[in-house]
């Protein structure tokens, strides 16, 4: 008897000439062991054109890739497979073991012809601009579009999840997890092992690791702090119904039924004064407290007061509510 997790998924890898994979999509994956071989789909990928290489220069070869979830990355394909895992909503945020996966992913150039490797891009983007103009000629030749040189593609040309909406596509990252009722503004960005637990506002930014609840809203330029390039080892996190105004940013958790006020920064340093109207009426002095010590804490109203300029926490009754008939999606 184990319990040890298993993830396994079908798919397609795209290799370039010197041997590198380049991304791995997954039509299907569970968790769970592995079926027997004889039992697993195969989704024509087993055609022989799929191994010749194309004039990217990138061969299309299946693969059937068995994960250990919480073993650390072994290899492109494991990555991949797990980034799809959380995409496909099969595993939530921080609950997966992504040690090493920048190491195992490698840098891509992502374009409106699937992935080219960097090394040769130039030469590549030509032969593919030729083939164009060979395969309909007098028409003005296709051009290479770079969308992007990174190690993580785009979350929908790999998995598009039911029930959300996204504005800009390219501004949400594969790994990301977004659950239904979710939307995601223009501005908006979701990193990779991040997202919503629930039907949420995002016009903002949700940083690596960090989760947001249901009913709860991003502001437009908001921030949360991540734990990426420097940020720490704490994972912040919104409640539910909570409020981050626009141009705001937390270094911090809020709790449920939260607001921050519009251009509000709490880090976990923040002096923050704990606003106690008994003690204002008896002229007592007001405690001090730093914003770590309030991390995570609900019924919350965050403010720089106007008149003094000192950042104060304040008792909030309720949460807020998000218009369904905009997040029924």
């Amino acid at each position: 008897m184990t319990n040890e997790r298993i993830a396994w998924g079908w798919g397609l890898a795209s290799i370039d000439a010197a041997g590198t994979t380049l991304d791995v999509w997954y039509p299907q994956a569970a968790l769970g062991a592995a079926p027997a071989e004889a039992d697993r789909p195969a989704h024509g990928f087993d055609a022989v054109a799929y191994n010749e290489p194309d004039e990217r220069g990138v061969r299309r070869v299946p693969v059937f890739t068995v994960s250990h979830l919480d073993e650390p990355i072994t290899d492109a394909a494991d990555a991949y497979l797990r980034l799809h895992l959380l995409s496909m909503r099969l595993a939530k945020p921080n609950t997966l073991n992504l040690d090493g996966i920048f190491a195992k992913l490698n840098n891509v150039v992502w374009t409106n012809y699937g992935p080219f490797a960097v090394e040769d891009f130039a030469q590549r983007r030509l032969d593919v601009m030729a083939a164009a103009r060979h395969a309909a000629p007098g028409m003005p030749h296709a051009d290479v579009n770079v969308l992007s040189i990174d190690k993580f593609p785009c979350m929908v040309d790999y998995v598009v999840p039911t029930g959300v909406r996204i504005g800009d596509a390219d501004r949400v990252r594969l790994g990301a997890y977004l659950s239904e009722g979710t939307t995601v503004m223009h501005a908006g960005f979701v990193n990779f092992n991040a997202g919503t637990l629930g039907v949420s506002m995002v016009e903002g930014r949700v940083s690596q690791g960090v989760v947001v609840g249901n009913g709860s809203d991003i502001g437009g330029g908001a921030s949360i702090m991540g734990t990426l390039s420097g940020g720490g080892k704490l994972r912040n996190s919104i409640g539910e119904h909570s409020l981050l105004g626009a141009n705001a940013g937390i270094g911090i958790s809020l709790g449920d039924n939260c607001v921050v006020e519009a251009g509000l920064y709490v880090t976990a340093g923040t002096k923050v004064t704990i606003y106690d109207k008994a003690k204002v009426a008896a002229g007592e002095p007001l405690d001090v407290v730093k914003g770590a010590d309030l991390s995570g804490k609900d019924n919350i109203l965050f403010i720089r007061n106007s008149v003094n300029g000192r950042i104060e926490a304040r008792y909030r009754k309720t949460g807020i509510e998000l218009n369904a008939k905009l997040h029924k999606n």
